[in-house]
């Protein structure tokens, strides 16, 4: 899809970590490491699907730049050690798509990066998979044209095989990536999930089990 991301943060070794994540994500990327910087750039540039911008920026802060990303259409992720809620309240209130608090799970951030480009997704970007086609615009799944109900939770578990088909995800990655990582369930929930996507899918030679580790979409390249 090549999408770009827009990555506002200070530190430099917390915004290298996110840059090359979002690149072997498949993600293009332009860093800034400066409030004042990021706000010049944009006048200049500003075609970017997301921004992930921590608060406590030299410069110019995150809470001054949320309106110029707006005004552009920019999504907006906020980053932050500011854990406090009412730091949370105001950046929601004044337009922000999500809210992270550090430290944070690297695949956690990537999958509520996706769900926000999902709802900004601007026309549908059909996926094939086999017989099955995924319409994440909508929400929709279709197996050989007839379309096959899945739960929330089971959609969003099918789109991180999606995501990353082909490498394999621990349990524990699952569970952070759709539950966040202060969930406190068992691995045996993801268990659960993939066996009921499975079913529906007829998927039981799709989704390949890894001893030992978790789950793994195979999909031909």
């Amino acid at each position: 899809m090549n999408r770009n991301i827009l990555v506002i943060e200070d530190e430099p070794a917390i915004n290298d970590l996110i840059c090359m994540n979002l690149e072997v994500a498949g993600y293009m990327v332009t860093p800034f490491l400066d409030g004042e910087k990021a706000s010049a750039g944009l006048a200049r540039h500003h075609e970017y699907d997301c921004a992930l911008v921590d608060i406590m920026l030299p410069g110019k802060d995150g809470f001054a730049l949320l309106p110029e990303l707006k005004n552009f259409n920019i999504p907006v992720i906020f980053l932050t050690a500011k854990a406090d809620v009412g730091s949370k309240v105001k950046g929601l209130k004044d337009g922000a798509e999500d809210y992270i608090v550090k430290p944070f799970e690297m695949l956690e951030l990537l999958v509520r990066l996706e769900k926000v480009l999902e709802r900004h997704m601007t026309q549908a970007e059909v996926i094939q998979i086999g017989d099955v086609k995924i319409d994440p615009q909508q929400r929709k799944v279709m197996k050989n044209g007839t379309e096959v109900y899945l739960k929330p939770m089971e959609y969003d578990c099918l789109m991180m095989f999606v995501r990353y088909q082909n490498k394999a995800l621990t349990r524990e990655q699952l569970l952070a990536g759709l539950w966040g990582q202060e969930f406190e369930g068992e691995t045996r929930t993801v268990d659960a999930h993939v066996g009921r996507i499975r079913k529906k899918l007829d998927w039981q030679d799709v989704i390949k089990t890894i001893p030992k580790i978790g789950y793994r979409l195979e999909v031909e390249e």
